[in-house]
């Protein structure tokens, strides 16, 4: 496992024109044709006219904790919890970052807006397992990403509707099933949607 170095600081800095995403949730409807972004809620990290990176926050990976991960690189996890990984994408999944809340930031943090933050630092790691990272944070492995114009072409096809949600939906527990979470938070119930159900 390594972790995720200058992966998203290759993407250019977030900008503030409404035909990007950055720092809305993509949901992945019914009609999603890939069976890896099945039940995806996908929080663009970073989206202009070059490409998009996401993480997603509908999926952990089995087997691997909090704890797991700071062992891997010998960070004594001390008091901290040891919440579960989420699956942030099939891109790289050997690859860590945290999506944290923004009353901390480290010299690699790429700030969403008014969102949320994303690192992929060992020191944020090392904050975090001593109590002296962010109020909310999560992790995940690996990361979504789209190339030029490939964003805006899926979101004509159904597979994906566009939800502007809460940086809360990164860090609520509660509900076992983040994507069905986000839809009841839009007022619907996804499992009526049809299948051609989607931003188009």
């Amino acid at each position: 496992m390594s972790w995720a170095g200058d992966i998203h600081l290759a993407m250019l800095p977030v900008m503030n024109d409404s035909i990007f995403f950055s720092g809305q949730f993509l949901l992945a409807t019914p009609g999603m044709a890939d069976p890896r972004f099945a039940r995806s809620v996908v929080a663009i990290c970073s989206h202009d006219e070059n490409g998009a990176l996401g993480i997603n926050i509908g999926e952990t990976v089995d087997g691997i904790s909090f704890h797991d991960v700071l062992q891997q690189f010998d960070i004594d996890p001390g008091e901290a919890p040891n919440p579960e990984i989420f699956l942030g994408g099939p891109l790289e999944t050997q690859r860590g970052f945290i999506l944290h809340s923004l009353d901390i930031n480290m010299s690699d943090t790429l700030q969403v807006g008014d969102r949320w933050g994303l690192s992929s630092s060992i020191d944020m790691l090392r904050a975090i397992a001593a109590n002296r990272g962010p109020e909310k944070w999560i992790i995940a492995l690996g990361y979504s990403g789209w190339g030029e114009g490939q964003l805006e072409s899926e979101l004509t096809q159904n597979g994906w509707t566009i939800a502007e949600g809460s940086p809360d939906w990164l860090y609520e527990t509660r509900s076992g099933d983040k994507w069905l979470m986000a839809w009841q938070a839009l007022g619907i119930d996804p499992t009526k949607l049809s299948s051609g159900f989607g931003s188009a």
